[in-house]
């Protein structure tokens, strides 16, 4: 693949702009925009930071084993206890968010960090965001405050299991759709995805059966949350705000084991989808364990 080619990837499955990209790059937009268009060609380092960039954000095809075991070892240092969350104004601030930020925005939300931020602290109402934007960004703020308070408060008592999950999702998508708490009662289909979704009439055996499972974690958290996740996701027992979710229960199994949540951001979404279909489809779990670890380390920054 040219570097040309790769230079597109980016730019199409992260949403940045040409000068967006350059800045990751730390290269002129000139020198970016002549770079996509062919006009000169990147020199040996310039080629290596655009090819590490392409497999950060469109995805890998095999990961290595080496890089993985590094990756998940550096994860698992980074420890924070929710207490320590819900006790610090300016880390718990931060975590919402972004976390805000990022889920819904994957999910379709046109709104900037700058939106969420005036729309769950300042309490705004903005007539340039739809209605239904502005009550998911206080939607998720609230659940992921009743989310972090009940771990602080239960500690190693805290478990999940099938309330649990309920509950996320009636204060997610309270106000949203009609049928928020409540398994669906009907087939879906993800548009684009080859992944085959859980027959609705199975659904809440399915999610006692992962609930139990949870509980029978082994000593690799990031390899219990890639689990998890991805068998969740399959099991899709929503209309809608099952990614949401999902990505809360991630939380919820890193913050139970002592771990900063991961984060996974809107311009990873490309290669986000794409492991958890190795996952679901192959049985191929590593590079959704890989990405879970870099998003650990990707909060970790965000919270230092």
């Amino acid at each position: 693949m040219t570097y040309s080619t790769q230079l597109y990837s980016i730019l199409k499955a992260s949403g940045w702009t040409q000068e967006q990209l350059a800045h990751e790059l730390k290269v002129s937009f000139p020198t970016l925009n002549s770079w996509v268009n062919q006009h000169s060609q990147p020199r040996q380092g310039a080629l290596r930071a655009i090819q590490a960039l392409y497999f950060d954000i469109v995805g890998v095809d095999t990961v290595d084993e080496a890089e993985l075991e590094a990756a998940k070892a550096v994860a698992k240092k980074r420890i924070i206890t929710p207490m320590a969350i819900r006790d610090d104004t300016t880390i718990f601030n931060k975590l919402t968010l972004y976390l805000t930020y990022h889920t819904n925005t994957i999910e379709g939300s046109t709104m900037t960090l700058s939106d969420v931020e005036d729309v769950i602290f300042d309490h705004k109402v903005l007539a340039n965001r739809t209605a239904i934007e502005q009550a998911e960004a206080r939607n998720h703020q609230a659940t992921l405050n009743w989310l972090i308070d009940g771990l602080a408060r239960m500690g190693s008592q805290f478990t999940i299991n099938e309330e649990l999950i309920l509950g996320l999702h009636l204060r997610l998508m309270n106000g949203i759709i009609a049928d928020a708490g409540q398994y669906r009662t009907h087939g879906v289909r993800i548009m684009g995805s080859r992944v085959p979704l859980a027959n609705w009439h199975n659904v809440a055996s399915l999610i006692t059966s992962l609930t139990s499972s949870i509980e029978l974690s082994s000593n690799d958290i990031i390899s219990d949350m890639a689990r998890i996740h991805a068998e969740f996701e399959q099991i899709h027992p929503f209309s809608d705000g099952n990614g949401r979710t999902g990505r809360l229960l991630l939380l919820a199994q890193a913050l139970r084991a002592g771990l900063i949540p991961p984060l996974v951001i809107k311009e990873r979404r490309y290669a986000y989808y794409k492991y958890l279909e190795a996952a679901q489809i192959n049985n191929d779990y590593r590079p959704l364990e890989l990405f879970i670890a870099q998003s650990v380390e990707t909060s970790y920054r965000l919270l230092s």
